[in-house]
């Protein structure tokens, strides 16, 4: 059932109100935080005065949109008006937008209440939330393990119902790998769907915001709420919003639908469990009705050199901005050079610097065409191998992560393995696809194993109901870690 629609009722119903459903979760996140780390901001007194004002609604006999009174957690790279915006990077520490990104003025706008704003891998690089210049977040499936990344506090918060929704972005896979990890469904929509404005850059052409949940409908809800033509985003798309949800009722099934399996997906580094989760949820949606055949898109296997040859190169120009002259972070200094190296040298992790680095690499001089150019090239023959395959299926499907949850600590000094752990996500976002992850069971240590759907551009309607008639044949969403 959708815990959105459930919390609405209650809200209607006058059975519970927005305070005590907000203090409910605040008194959950309290009670969790020690051990999970979910949170870098808590913002308990705007959460209770924003409930108030929708409490105030209902008395006065108000009619209330779905999200109003819903609590919501926000990835810490969604600039939020008055309220600290860090990137979970010593260089942006104290700094307060003077400004809304889009996605979070329209979910304002339609009444949901923010907690606060969840840790994440600095400036979203990272496969694992352990490159927080603040904390390192838990899985809450098991707290030894880590909840994926970049958006692992998003993804740990709302499998652990510390909230029933979170914002996530997704540059590689960052919204569907921690999905898969904690056992949520996560939702990467079109690249220019949802706007980027007020979203602080990664990789401008890879990044996308999207929503973290418990089940499908509630994803699509949400999606419904932030997708729409951004002026303010010369990337988003002027396209006609659909009520992602009409469609989803109890029954829904599969026919008619053909569904395509990646065959390079599968085979040498694969988890066995995985692969076997993955195969047993094939045979359920060919029992819901749904046409399979395998399908070979040879260029997927490149797109993780692909990956962090242009994320990076788009990264050193992105960050080129935190030199300590503007906001943020500024180091003691007798130069403006001296301030520039020392900033960026204080402020900056390891693994920002890393990419950087990379990324500076690939676009000097005598390396643009050897790298990034070819790069760029490969990025187009991935794109048609997707065109060529939508010719012929509705859906392409395959893991969402070779393995389940790894420990915390396991791949720090191992980037390349942890760079693979979005070995199944990266090409999806190298082509500007939907995509989405939900459960489709768990291995032999109880740790969630996630299924990933892959849509045409623009289908996502599509791309839900095939989620959404899977989900309710099956039980995996509604087990919960305990805690």
């Amino acid at each position: 059932m959708s815990l959105i629609r459930e919390l609405h009722r209650q809200l209607t119903q006058k059975e519970r109100s927005a305070v005590e459903i907000t203090q409910g979760y605040l008194a959950h996140i309290e009670t969790l935080e020690p051990q999970l780390r979910s949170f870098l901001t808590i913002t308990a007194d705007h959460a209770l005065a924003k409930a108030q004002q929708v409490d105030q609604q209902i008395a006065a006999g108000e009619a209330i949109g779905l999200l109003a009174g819903i609590p919501i957690a926000l990835k810490d790279n969604l600039c939020t008006q008055g309220v600290q915006t860090t990137c979970a990077s010593k260089v942006l520490e104290g700094f307060i937008p003077p400004y809304e990104s889009t996605v979070t003025e329209r979910l304002a706008t339609a009444g949901t209440i923010c907690l606060g704003k969840t840790n994440m891998d600095e400036f979203a690089m990272g496969s694992s939330t352990e490159n927080s210049a603040y904390q390192v977040t838990a899985n809450p499936w098991d707290i030894a393990r880590v909840p994926g990344g970049s958006s692992g506090g998003s993804a740990a918060a709302v499998a652990a119902d510390e909230c029933p929704i979170a914002l996530g972005s997704d540059t590689g896979g960052s919204i569907r790998q921690p999905a898969a990890f904690c056992g949520v469904v996560g939702l990467k929509p079109t690249y220019g769907l949802v706007s980027r404005y007020g979203l602080v850059a990664y990789a401008s052409s890879l990044d996308q915001i999207g929503p973290l949940t418990r089940t499908v409908e509630d994803a699509a809800i949400v999606l419904g709420a932030i997708a729409g033509h951004d002026p303010k985003d010369s990337t988003s798309l002027n396209v006609d919003i659909p009520d992602y949800t009409h469609t989803l009722k109890p029954g829904l099934d599969c026919k008619g639908r053909k569904i395509g399996i990646i065959q390079e997906t599968f085979g040498d580094g694969l988890d066995p469990v995985v692969d076997a989760a993955v195969k047993t949820a094939i045979a359920q949606l060919e029992s819901l009705g749904a046409e399979v055949q395998t399908l070979s898109c040879p260029q997927f296997r490149y797109g993780v050199p692909t990956y962090y040859i242009i994320a990076p190169s788009e990264a050193s120009s992105n960050l080129a901005r935190y030199d300590g002259v503007k906001y943020g972070l500024r180091a003691n200094n007798d130069s403006l050079m001296d301030m520039y190296t020392k900033t960026r040298a204080t402020g900056f992790g390891a693994e920002v610097k890393r990419r950087i680095m990379i990324g500076t690499y690939a676009l000097s001089a005598g390396y643009y065409d050897a790298y990034y150019l070819k790069a760029q090239k490969v990025r187009t023959l991935i794109k048609q191998d997707f065109e060529k395959a939508f010719e012929s299926v509705d859906v392409l499907l395959c893991p969402t992560t070779p393995t389940t949850a790894f420990k915390t600590g396991e791949k720090v000094n191992d980037p390349l393995s942890m760079y693979l752990s979005d070995l199944m996500t990266i090409p999806v976002n190298l082509a500007g696809l939907p995509s989405l992850s939900l459960p489709c069971g768990f291995d032999q240590a109880g740790l969630p194993i996630g299924l990933q759907l892959i849509g045409n551009v623009l289908q996502e309607q599509t791309l839900l109901e095939v989620a959404y008639a899977y989900e309710q044949a099956t039980p995996w969403h509604t087990q919960t870690p305990h805690l």
